[in-house]
Parts: structure tokens; sequence; C-alpha cells
């Protein structure tokens, strides 16, 4: 994983589309412009069109990464409010 400091950090393994997005975007709109999130999912789909649909907002997604056969940790920087 990259040395990123995520100030906010999400655990949506379990879930799929589109609650995985709802919880991300919520998640990224509690915080404040300039913090990260890092988001923990095991939905292969998800760790597609969450890293899509946050640039789509506007945000900055940091890293993308498969942590294991099943997991994917992503890091978004909110950019905007």
């Amino acid at each position: 994983m990259p040395d990123v400091k995520a100030e906010k950090k999400i655990d949506i393994r379990g879930l799929i589309c589109p609650y995985t997005f709802i919880k991300a975007k919520l998640a990224v709109e509690s915080m404040h412009v300039g913090e990260t999130l890092e988001i923990l999912l095991d939905n292969a789909e998800a760790s597609n069109s969450i890293p899509k649909s946050m640039e789509d907002l506007g945000h900055a997604v940091m890293n993308v990464e498969k942590v294991n056969e099943r997991e994917w940790v992503i890091f978004v920087r909110k950019e905007k409010e």
C-alpha cells in the first residue's frame, strides 16, 4: 500500500453496487477538502466503478490496489465540496 495517511476509512466488504458507491460517496461528502478516504472492498465491479465515479465527481483517486484475490483498497482525496 502507498504511504498515504487516510483521515477516514470505510470497510464496504460484503456490499454490492450501487451500495458500494453510495457508502463511498457519503463518506467523501462528510470529509473536508484535501482529506483522504481509504476504502476497503471485495467487489470486483466496484473496484472499477468507484474510482471512475469519484473522478467524475471531481475527486482525486490516488491509488487502487488489489491486496489479495478478493479485496481491493482505494484511496480517494476530496478535491471539492
